[in-house]
């Protein structure tokens, strides 16, 4: 069993090219068209409305005797995240380019999503039907902007096999001394994500689509079983009221009533567009549907497989969701439930302002929400934007304390907080020693540092790009229990912070790439907006009457740029915006004024310690609790650099 999924940018025609792909490979009757609202991988209601794909959809087809799953993927930047969770578990993805257009920042995004889950891939150059499509000049640019090893297989004659062999040193080798390339050297090729079939047409019109289904069907392999049971969870699905988890099986089986962890298999589901089978087990190789686990979350590795990484795209803007006369609670189940299904929404209710939060990509994915708000939970609301996810980190190191000794309990814990690598997220770790702190007590702390989002002081966004080492502490043989040392954990990490909020913490914003191209006559107006949005750009590319720049901006900035572009370009602008991580705000001055934080008011997240004395416990600033800890602090030379840690300590 082959699994394949199809990734695209928006109207680029990949779910035209899905329904080639069935239709020729004989699993469908007739031809649906998108224009038609009939496509067998686009049977939302929403996604027929719109005319995109919003939800990934399976379907099952043949490649000659073999058996394979397709799997289809939104396009549109919005529902990016829910791609990058598929493409953890295909064999081979389709990446389909429009041929009349140039590639897009959102094909590059895809590209190196591709790249970083390691997916041996195709390549589909549609719409050659259309006017200005290119295929000399498409390849080129592949080949450019994408990789060398995009190279054309329809025929494969010796200038072919030449420019294969090239991809190689050794594979040339052979080959000139032979003037052979086998099959398997090609497969192998593919495999190792250094060639990339190229191939031409017109979906709609079937043009070309044979041609791919036989180089899917010659030049891929099936994907060698694990040894142990191994799956992992790709998507979490609603089926009318029906909990769905969405799996493809690594290695082992699956059977109807084996457990998983804690929860027992009542039905396996094999679907295929709307409709589905039940299946007696899965093999590996094979994906498929199990409704009503609970404890499953998409991302999840399932027997020997560990969980999958943090995805890369992540959100960039906030939202609140007004109630307007609807029932709150009602709103808070039903955004949990979608958030449930789609984890990169990370909803969260405030109960100090009442107020459901999550996160997302653009406002295409704000107005799905609301239609399935309406259309699924009978919900009428509407969505209030809430400005962009910044982000805080440190560019210098600091110890960190806390104390917490009210009466009968003690605990102090002291924090090496250092600037992490870019995209690292917070690491935590140990270098104390457990003469000074037994392994217990320090796993209790490493554990509540992990236990919730950590903030930051400036603005109380969540930190990032940290580590944060755990160097020393103290204990009470008589009053030390584990809620101790949670509270002291975060208590000195607080202070820590705060020890470099006007010099060492950072402010982090987004940052968007962007593609914009505009009429020749209006390229002035737009380098000069970018750069009035503090904003970067290469040089402008003139194609005709259209000129393309391309850079990056603060998405703080460009959020609302398509709007001001559709008046200056009359309708001629186009604007493509990715995300493109982090970096320190161009505003940070302003933005920390504008926002107001006060981190010592934050009490679910206090810098400030508790003493005791006189039998009772007393609170004490964060910037005295240095002179009062009851464990020195290091001198500065051991806090710069770690390796000292072992002389200190002892470890």
């Amino acid at each position: 069993m082959k699994t394949f999924g199809i990734v695209a940018h928006v109207d680029a025609g990949k779910t035209t090219l899905s329904e080639a792909l069935l239709y020729q490979s004989g699993q469908l009757r007739t031809l649906g068209r998108v224009d038609n609202q009939d496509t067998f991988l686009d049977p939302d209601a929403l996604e027929q409305a719109r005319g995109i794909t919003i939800f990934s959809h399976a379907a099952q087809f043949n490649l000659g005797d073999t058996p394979a799953t397709l799997l289809d993927t939104p396009g549109h930047l919005d529902f990016a995240a829910q791609v990058e969770q598929v493409l953890d578990v295909l064999d081979y993805a389709i990446l389909v380019v429009a041929g009349n257009a140039p590639l897009s920042g959102h094909t590059r995004t895809l590209w190196q999503l591709l790249k970083k889950y390691q997916v041996p891939t195709f390549i589909f150059v549609n719409k050659m039907d259309a006017i200005g499509a290119d295929a000399e000049q498409t390849l080129a640019s592949l080949q450019t902007d994408l990789d060398a090893g995009c190279l054309p297989l329809r025929n494969l004659d010796d200038d072919t096999k030449e420019a294969i062999a090239v991809l190689d040193d050794d594979i040339l080798q052979d080959y000139l001394e032979s003037g052979e390339l086998s099959t398997e050297t090609i497969q192998n090729l593919i495999a190792h994500r250094q060639l990339f079939p190229v191939y031409f047409g017109a979906a709609l019109k079937l043009d070309g689509v044979s041609d791919l289904l036989e180089g899917l069907s010659t030049y891929t392999i099936e994907t060698p079983a694990l040894p142990d049971f191994s799956a992992r969870v790709f998507k979490i699905t609603d089926d009318q009221g029906v909990r769905l988890t969405w799996l493809r099986i690594l290695g082992g089986q699956l059977v109807p009533k084996q457990m998983l962890g804690d929860e027992q298999i009542n039905q396996l589901r094999v679907y295929n567009g709307t409709k589905f089978t039940i299946a007696n087990q899965v093999a590996p190789g094979e994906v498929c549907a199990i409704p009503n686990l609970q404890n499953t979350h998409a991302g999840m590795g399932l027997g020997s497989l560990p969980d999958a990484p943090s995805p890369i795209l992540q959100p960039v803007l906030s939202y609140a969701l007004d109630p307007l006369e609807e029932d709150l609670h009602a709103c808070l189940q039903a955004m949990e439930e979608l958030g449930d299904e789609d984890p990169q929404l990370h909803v969260t209710w405030s109960k100090t302002l009442q107020e459901i939060r999550l996160q997302v990509m653009g406002p295409i994915q704000i107005e799905i929400l609301t239609a399935l708000l309406h259309d699924r939970f009978n919900l009428t609301v509407k969505f209030v934007a809430g400005g962009v996810l910044y982000r805080e980190t440190v560019d210098q190191v600091v110890e960190g304390v806390g104390h917490f000794e009210p009466l009968r309990h003690y605990s102090e814990v002291h924090l090496r907080i250092a600037p992490g690598k870019l995209g690292s997220g917070l690491v935590f770790d140990s270098a104390c020693s457990p003469d000074v702190l037994t392994q217990n007590f320090q796993h209790q702390i490493l554990t509540a540092l992990q236990a919730k989002t950590q903030l930051g002081v400036l603005i109380g966004a969540p930190l990032t790009d940290v580590h944060v080492t755990l160097i020393s502490g103290r204990a009470s043989v008589k009053h030390s229990v584990g809620g101790d040392f949670r509270q002291a954990a975060w208590r000195a990490l607080r202070q820590g912070l705060m020890m470099l909020r006007d010099s060492g913490d950072v402010l982090l914003e987004p940052w968007y790439r962007f593609e914009l191209v505009v009429p020749t006559e209006s390229i002035g107006r737009a380098m000069t907006d970018i750069q009035r949005m503090q904003g970067e750009f290469g040089q402008p590319e003139q194609n005709g009457e259209l000129t393309r720049l391309t850079g990056t901006a603060p998405v703080s900035e460009m959020q609302d740029y398509a709007t001001e572009l559709r008046s200056y370009a009359h309708g001629l602008g186009q604007l493509s915006l990715v995300p493109d991580g982090y970096r320190p705000a161009h505003d940070m001055d302003s933005v920390v004024a504008t926002r107001g934080y006060d981190p010592k008011a934050d009490l679910d997240n206090t810098p400030d310690s508790v003493f005791c004395a006189h039998g009772a416990g007393y609170p004490v600033a964060w910037d005295d609790v240095p002179a009062m800890a009851h464990v020195p602090y290091l001198s500065t030379e051991a806090l710069q650099q770690p390796g000292l840690f072992t002389s200190v300590f002892g470890t």
